[in-house]
């Protein structure tokens, strides 16, 4: 609303306090959309006015969730930038007798405003409220229990109305300030001020700040600053998943995942290090809009949208899994010490993925799922290569390589490797939820629905054209699904390592081996 070209400034506020996760993707990509839409401005400004929580480490990640996500915001700032200029506004709401200092108890000051009771120390003087702003600011260990409160309503139906806390002490040295500061701002407090003073229009927020809009309002008013559109707009919640960041600190100290980047994680990093496809992001979470409307994503669904964006560039190879392998004997071809290859197109259907050479010998090996129930006399399509006839049912199967054999015309096709010293060894990953319940209700602890068999692994003899995989590729291992590189073949790893991708088809992972590794 009220949107002019060039002349909407948005604007992201992370606190640097953890890494971002795919609810703040939402945010992230509506406020850059709008901007970029507009030919505006974005501003990423880091939230920092909570020491004891802040750290340099979160700051970083943030900055490189965000090139992840390709946002590179116009404008970076800080919120602790304006320290000394909020510092000035506190005074001023002093001043204005539209703010008192308070030493009430935490837990009285809550029944108090439960009750719309007033405080005690709500009719200070001026000079009072001066006197013990100072003694709080000075760091003195009597300051620490007196806050900075606006006097609003406490009479108001809406609860953020009721006398808000504006200003608290906090030694902790400030991971940019240091020790210049001993009392520092609440969100609530410089929100409205720094959205003004940095020329933001529009301030998009999730719908669970509603209740703080009125007070956003007020303090602007109260100030005598530029009013801010605020646009409201639901987060993104999804099945089987917390994003609460108290919650996935958990899970993180408590070793049920690798790290903050592990891909069974809802961060930003554990997402794109499952394979998520930054396009395929951007279009969904744009597709819903600036909705208000509340909804539990299907994780389904937007991997199947993700599919669709990442299928038509993969290049297919072969893979055999170690366990149960069975060998193929051709009479009729060279021996692998003959060292004969076949071209074939990395995709079937587009061309312009290129071409690769596949080994081809008397001697492959198949799933032996693949030849449960062979019997002599069958044709079998090899796929990318031609059809066998089997002459041979036992621990070898034996065959005759048919030249003018046609794979369509085969009722069983199925893929293979010949023997050669070039083939490499690959490790599959599969992961699922870390939460086995779609939506956890209130009051239900969500340790007491943990997934513990959300990680499966098995190895594969992998085609010698995986060698030159890089880090991020993604490719598809024909008829077992799309995978993302991990790791790369290389002198510090023989292993390749290959995180799979959803597909969105609902099913277990019953395409591995069921057996966990945590590595």
């Amino acid at each position: 609303q009220g949107a002019l070209p060039f002349e909407v400034t948005t604007r992201f506020p992370p606190e640097p306090s953890g890494y971002l996760h795919i609810g703040h993707a939402k945010a992230v990509l509506l406020n850059d959309y709008y901007a970029r839409r507009y030919k505006g401005k974005l501003i990423v400004r880091f939230d920092d006015t909570n020491p004891s929580k802040e750290k340099e480490e979160f700051q970083q990640a943030i900055v490189e969730d965000l090139g992840k996500l390709g946002v590179y915001p116009d404008v970076v700032t800080y919120t602790s930038d304006y320290f000394e200029q909020m510092k000035a506004y506190a005074i001023e709401m002093i001043e204005k007798n539209l703010a008192f200092m308070d030493d009430t108890p935490q837990e009285k000051m809550q029944k108090e405003r439960m009750d719309r009771q007033n405080s005690s120390r709500r009719g200070f003087t001026v000079q009072e409220n001066m006197d013990y702003f100072d003694l709080m600011c000075s760091g003195d260990a009597e300051g620490a229990k007196w806050c900075l409160r606006a006097k609003i309503n406490m009479q108001s139906v809406n609860g953020t109305m009721r006398d808000p806390v504006l200003y608290r002490q906090n030694l902790t040295p400030h991971h940019r300030s240091g020790t210049t500061y001993k009392a520092y701002p609440t969100y609530d407090l410089a929100c409205p001020i720094v959205d003004s003073v940095e020329g933001v229009t529009h301030a998009l927020r999730t719908t669970e700040y509603n209740d703080r809009d009125e007070q956003y309002a007020w303090i602007q008013n109260a100030l005598l600053l530029r009013r801010v559109r605020i646009h409201g707009f639901a987060r993104m919640n999804f099945m089987y998943t917390e994003l609460s960041k108290r919650k996935l600190t958990w899970f993180a100290d408590n070793g049920h995942v690798t790290g903050w980047d592990d891909p069974r994680f809802p961060t930003v990093r554990g997402v794109v290090r499952r394979g998520i496809n930054i396009e395929a992001l951007r279009g969904y979470i744009l597709g819903q809009g600036a909705s208000r409307r509340i909804t539990l994503m299907e994780w389904s669904k937007f991997w199947a949208e993700n599919k669709k964006a990442i299928d038509d560039g993969a290049k297919r190879f072969m893979a055999v899994s170690t366990d149960g392998k069975k060998k193929i004997k051709l009479s009729n071809v060279d021996p692998p010490s003959a060292n004969n290859f076949l071209t074939t197109d990395n995709h079937p259907k587009f061309a312009e993925v290129g071409k690769r050479l596949m080994k081809i010998s008397s001697d492959l090996m198949v799933e032996s799922s693949d030849v449960e129930g062979i019997q002599v006399g069958d044709l079998v399509g090899l796929m990318r290569w031609g059809v066998m006839k089997v002459t041979g049912v036992g621990d070898v199967i034996e065959g005759d390589f048919v030249p003018d054999g046609d794979v369509k015309e085969c009722k069983r096709k199925i893929t293979w490797l010949s023997e050669s010293d070039q083939n490499i060894t690959v490790k599959l990953f599969e992961f699922d939820n870390l939460i086995n319940k779609e939506k956890l209700e209130e009051g239900e602890d969500f340790k007491d629905f943990i997934n513990e068999s959300n990680l499966a692994s098995m190895t594969v003899v992998g085609d010698a054209g995986m060698k030159n995989l890089g880090v991020d590729e993604v490719i598809q291992i024909e008829r077992r699904g799309l995978y993302r590189v991990d790791k790369v073949h290389g002198a510090k790893s023989e292993e390749l390592v290959l995180f799979m991708i959803p597909d969105g088809k609902k099913k277990a992972m019953s395409s591995l081996s069921t057996k966990l590794d945590h590595r």
